[in-house]
């Protein structure tokens, strides 16, 4: 085994945010976890929290009834009394029984005192699709968490950039929301030994190009990605910017790439309308009008429940036939000899 070998190693999303949670543990005597069946034997639903409960205790890995307001109200007490929670919500969709303890009370608190409240928690949770899990256990509600002042949100599509991102939302002084994919909890990838926290607010260029800007974020790049090849194999060049945080955007990174590229598309998992990409999108034509080739594509699910056969559920998603139309369409011209 060579020395970078040594270094990098492949890990499950999963694994990766376990690495991240014991880390800050070990760091941090403030930090502990609470949600449903998150103790072992089980270690959560998605094993993210495996092996933690034998090496700090049931007072710092506490299993909690099925109560989600419970749990984000406990999280919330626990933060405003000086300790850093992190709370484990089982499913994206199970957020909606605890919103108004998101939304009224962790998002509120620091504005409501002055700046005197802070509430650092963090929420983690996971988002459905592409394992079809049905319409009650599949939503991407990720449009309606950024569009709650007070709270930061994360959404990674990597091992690395997950064990990175959720180092920094546990030491953030601000409640964060951190949420996976289903689809991704168990996909591998590399992650340094040295993995250490990736700030909040810093989009990643996944790859380098000079014809049309793809952006996007956490399930939905593995198609993106898979789209630039198809796109690539008739000589047009996609950047692909990963935003990673939704709250707070690394607007800068986006409009560079877009201002070379003179063409954009936003891709997400979230249905169309009204979502993330409708905001990236305004945010483009406002800042670079008259500099665009052409408008800048959205391109989300269809405005359907998820539905449960795998085959509907596909076609519900973004495809790589749907984002390289949409690029080839953007870009309208021919390629640079």
């Amino acid at each position: 085994m060579t020395q970078v070998e040594e270094k990098v190693k492949t890990y499950t999303m999963a694994e990766a945010m376990n690495q991240a949670l014991d880390e800050s543990m070990a760091a941090d005597s403030r930090v502990f976890i609470l949600g449903e069946d998150i103790s072992d034997r089980t270690g959560g639903s998605f094993r993210v929290t495996q092996g933690l409960t034998n090496k700090y205790g049931v007072e710092r890995v506490r299993d909690t009834p099925i109560a989600e307001q419970a749990i984000i109200g406990a999280a919330i007490g626990a933060a405003i009394g000086g300790m850093r929670p992190v709370a484990e919500i089982m499913i994206m969709d199970f957020m909606m029984v605890a919103m108004d303890q998101i939304a009224n009370h962790a998002a509120k608190l620091r504005y409501m005192s002055g700046g005197r409240t802070n509430v650092p928690m963090t929420l983690i949770t996971v988002g459905g699709g592409g394992v079809a899990s049905g319409a009650q256990h599949s939503q991407w509600i990720e449009a309606w968490i950024a569009h709650i002042p007070g709270l930061k949100l994360v959404i990674p599509s990597t091992a690395a950039d997950a064990k990175g991102l959720l180092l920094s939302c546990i030491a953030d002084d601000d409640p964060c929301v951190f949420i996976g994919s289903m689809a991704q909890m168990y996909s591998r990838g590399p992650v340094a030994a040295d993995q250490g926290a990736i700030p909040l607010g810093q989009a990643d260029i996944k790859r380098a190009g000079k014809d049309v800007t793809i952006i996007s974020y956490g399930p939905t790049m593995p198609t993106v990605l898979a789209a630039t090849d198809a796109l690539a194999a008739d000589g047009i060049e996609a950047e692909v910017v990963d935003l990673r945080t939704i709250v707070p955007l690394d607007l800068p990174t986006v409009l560079e790439s877009v201002r070379k590229t003179k063409a954009a598309i936003v891709v997400h998992n979230a249905v169309r309308a009204f979502g993330v990409g409708a905001e990236v999108a305004d945010r483009i034509n406002h800042e670079l009008w008259g500099e665009l080739r052409a408008p800048v594509e959205r391109i989300g699910a269809k405005p359907s429940p998820n539905p449960v056969a795998p085959n509907l559920e596909s076609a519900m998603y973004p495809s790589v036939e749907q984002i390289a139309a949409a690029a080839r369409a953007t870009w309208g011209g021919q390629v640079d000899p």
